[in-house]
């Protein structure tokens, strides 16, 4: 099933069932996240009942939202070996053997998840960028879980872009802390959140035989194979579980995909050809089986000043 959270103007976000053309709607619920933490089984009950009975909405006439209002936690994996090859090469650097042994990750900011619509840009920057990802949920907790355990702890798949302003991020990490300010302004997750059973026919040792794409104001800038990922998201599930939990609701970004963001399409191609993301800029992701994801960059105001007074 695909379940989407959707809302109209004036009034409170419902959720619900994609079929065909249509949105099915889940009464009484407001966000999937409840229904994800009650398990597999209610969230699957609940989307038979709504295909059933449940009022049909047209999706023309409605914004979609992240189908997870807040997760719990968002953490964000660096698993595709081309973009992270494609940067150390950038950089006179081959890649790390670590990368290898550890499929690493960062937390980010559980509480700016957006939909389709305006995305605002990270505040201060001049180099703002987008990073094209796929998202799994956790659909079932544990600790210490296996990669078997990981696989089948994850609900659904969902279309993920973690918005960097690459200008704040690069200051961040010179004093080898972060991303922190840099990454967590918005990122987007949606339109749908789609059970793993729709997307079993295409598995591959790591992921999955699905097209992954990016065009900017109809220009195509990324495109790549969701089967080209080195970690599984079993894996991520299994390592993030070491030593402590994950939780039903939480979020795993795979990290950027080859070609997926302008930071690395401008180190191989120049600057001049992927220009850094503008206001009024169109960014529309496709990923076979889990929809389109259509948002537009918004202006952000300059930052207040963080130092009290006199001390700037």
């Amino acid at each position: 099933m695909k379940f989407v959270r959707f809302t109209s103007e004036g009034e409170l976000p419902r959720v619900g069932v994609v079929v065909d053309d249509t949105y099915r709607v889940i009464e009484g619920h407001h966000d999937l996240l409840d229904l994800i933490q009650q398990g597999e089984e209610t969230l699957r009950k609940a989307g038979e009942q709504a295909i059933q009975a449940g009022a049909v909405v047209d999706p023309s006439t409605v914004r979609n939202l992240s189908p997870i209002a807040t997760p719990p936690t968002f953490r964000d994996f660096y698993a595709f070996e081309q973009h992270v090859k494609a940067g150390r090469e950038s950089r006179g650097l081959e890649m790390n053997p670590l990368w290898y042994k550890i499929p690493v990750f960062y937390f980010s900011n559980p509480y700016n998840f957006k939909g389709e619509g305006e995305i605002p840009m990270t505040p201060g920057s001049e180099r703002f960028d987008f990073e094209l990802e796929v998202a799994a949920v956790v659909g079932k907790g544990g600790q210490d879980l296996t990669a078997e355990e990981g696989e089948d702890a994850i609900i659904g798949y969902s279309i993920l872009c973690d918005w960097s302003g690459r200008d704040i991020q690069h200051e961040e990490m010179l004093l080898s802390m972060g991303p922190v300010k840099g990454k967590d302004t918005a990122t987007s997750l949606g339109p749908w959140l789609v059970t793993k059973d729709e997307l079993e026919p295409y598995r591959t040792a790591t992921g999955f035989d699905r097209a992954m794409s990016l065009k900017v104001n109809g220009v195509e800038y990324s495109r790549a194979n969701w089967a080209d990922v080195h970690y599984s998201f079993g894996e991520m599930v299994s390592y993030a579980s070491r030593g402590t939990e994950v939780r039903p609701g939480d979020v795993f970004g795979s990290g950027t995909c080859g070609t997926g963001c302008i930071l690395e399409l401008s180190r191989t191609h120049g600057e001049g050809e992927f220009p850094w993301l503008q206001a009024g800029d169109e960014v529309l992701i496709e990923i076979e089986g889990l929809g389109t994801q259509r948002t537009t960059m918004a202006k952000t105001p300059v930052p207040a000043s963080f130092r009290r007074q006199g001390l700037e």
